[in-house]
């Protein structure tokens, strides 16, 4: 993986701002692992650190903005049909697109924050807030804050990994599998926390 990630850093801040702008119409490689892995070859010194934040940034807002389009152009009823159809082949179950498109409805602006802490749905959500013809300057800041906090853990922690004298890459290994045993952890209790608490008498 690193040899094509590589390639591409080679365009320098270019190279930086179509993976992640990739990223967020495809999430391969995961957010995670290129972030750790631009912090920890990409940033030379805190300001080379600060400008990968802003291209990572921008360019996952963009990509963000271009799914709130497709959702807004193609309407609800088509939106959920494409998720529904495709989803399972990105690892995006339509219950739990559908749940948290509804909970667009009540928090959009909370729920556009938070989506950008959680597998695959930070990616494709987008579409749904456009489908729903939710106000694009509120989703946007939201987006943006979120982005912005996300990227700032794994480049910041990649940037420290640098130069710790440690096995960096064991290290970042090891930060990958627990985000992406929190982020399981999350997804399963979407999906079972209604039921469990119904088995418990909690409504």
């Amino acid at each position: 993986m690193t040899d094509p990630l590589s390639a591409i850093l080679g365009f320098g801040l270019l190279g930086v701002g179509c993976l992640a702008f990739t990223e967020k119409i495809l999430p391969l490689p995961p957010s995670h692992v290129l972030l750790l892995f631009l912090g920890m070859t990409a940033a030379s010194d805190l300001l080379a650190l600060a400008i990968l934040l802003l291209v990572t940034t921008l360019s996952a807002i963009t990509g963000c903005l271009v799914w709130y389009s497709v959702g807004r152009r193609i309407g609800l009823d088509r939106a959920d049909r494409l998720v529904e159809r495709f989803g399972k082949y990105v690892c995006l179950r339509y219950a739990t697109y559908s749940k948290l498109g509804q909970a667009y409805r009540r928090h959009h602006v909370r729920v556009s924050l938070l989506a950008q802490f959680i597998p695959t749905v930070r990616n494709y959500l987008p579409i749904a807030a456009g489908a729903l013809r939710l106000p694009l300057l509120p989703f946007a800041a939201a987006t943006l804050l979120g982005a912005t906090l996300w990227n700032t853990g794994f480049l910041v922690t990649g940037y420290l990994m640098r130069g710790s004298g440690r096995d960096s890459y064991a290290i970042g290994f090891r930060i990958i599998v627990i985000v992406m045993a929190l982020e399981t952890a999350f997804m399963l209790a979407l999906r079972y926390g209604s039921a469990c608490r119904r088995r418990l008498g909690f409504r």
